[in-house]
This record gives C-alpha cells, structure tokens and sequence, in this order.
C-alpha cells in the first residue's frame, strides 16, 4: 500500500472517529466564532459574560462567576472592563442593599444584539454544507445532547474540564 493510498484510509477512519469530528467542529467554530467577535473585550468569554448578564438569572457578581466556571477574581477584571466599555454597570441590589448586581447598559444590549447575529453567521459558515432545516435539526439534537444528564458518562468532569481534557488543553 503506498502512503498516499495509506493516508487516504486513515484519514477516512478518523473521519469515522467521534471524538476526531467533534474536536474539528469545535475548532471550526471557535475560529469562526472569534473571527466574528472581533475586538469586543475579552471575545468568546466576554461574549458568554454579556449573555449572562442579559439573562438577568444570575443575582451577583459572584454567582456570574460560578454559573460560568470563571475564577471570582478574574469576574472581576472582566466586569471591570465591561464597565469602562460602557457595556455594564454595577448597581444596587433592591432586594439587599450591601450588595451590587450586573446590569446590562443599553449599550451593552445593543453590542449583544450584534455580536449574536455576528456569531449566528459564524455558525453559518461553519455548518454550510447543511441545508436550512437540517441545520435546526442538528442544533436540536446537539441541544439535547448536551444538556441531558450525562449519569453513565460522568466521571467527576465538569463540561469545561471534560473539554479541555478532550482537546488536550487542560491541567495535567
């Protein structure tokens, strides 16, 4: 078998590979996701901080920090940023006055506006190759899979060390 021939097959087999694919698709989209945010602060995790912060779900700055697995002090830092960029302000918590809760500017609405359509083409490009229906049927299912409990699989992973553990980016 000469090496190209070889090649050709390995490359074929891991296409096959689960953990191959989505390793490329998810490469795909951060490339094309980080493209798409351009200079906006902090890019995907600014990006996941205003989402959150325009949910509204989140009471505090502390609580932001741990629903989005970010360390408090670094929280910090970016919510700073976000404040002199005019996207956030920090206020008074009416239900306990000692404390401060993250709210979006409108400002920081509109830039959220745009960076989700921004992003929503980026996923575009990424997913391209699919017809229009069938990309909301593979978002559908990339949503139930993964927000399903993942009893049989969980070996004390939580979803971002799993990921960094998959691409090799984690602690050793």
């Amino acid at each position: 078998m000469s090496n190209n021939t070889a090649f050709a097959s390995s490359s074929v087999e891991s296409q096959k590979d689960f953990g191959w694919t989505l390793g490329v698709l998810v490469r795909n989209y951060q490339n094309a996701s980080t493209a798409a945010m351009g200079e906006f602060p902090h890019g995907p995790r600014g990006y996941q901080v205003l989402v959150a912060v325009v949910s509204g779900e989140q009471p505090n700055q502390l609580a932001l920090a741990q629903h989005l697995g970010i360390d408090r002090t670094v929280m910090t830092y970016l919510i700073d940023d976000f404040v002199k960029a005019g996207l956030v302000e920090r206020q008074l918590n009416p239900a306990d006055r000692r404390a401060r809760i993250v709210v979006a500017t409108h400002a920081g609405r509109k830039a959220l506006e745009k960076l989700q359509h921004d992003v929503l083409g980026a996923e575009d490009v990424v997913l391209g190759v699919l017809a229009e229906d069938e990309r909301e049927v593979f978002r559908s299912l990339l949503r139930r899979v993964a927000c399903a409990e993942p009893a049989a699989v969980d070996h004390g992973l939580g979803a971002c060390e799993a990921m960094e553990e998959m691409l090799g980016t984690g602690k050793k």
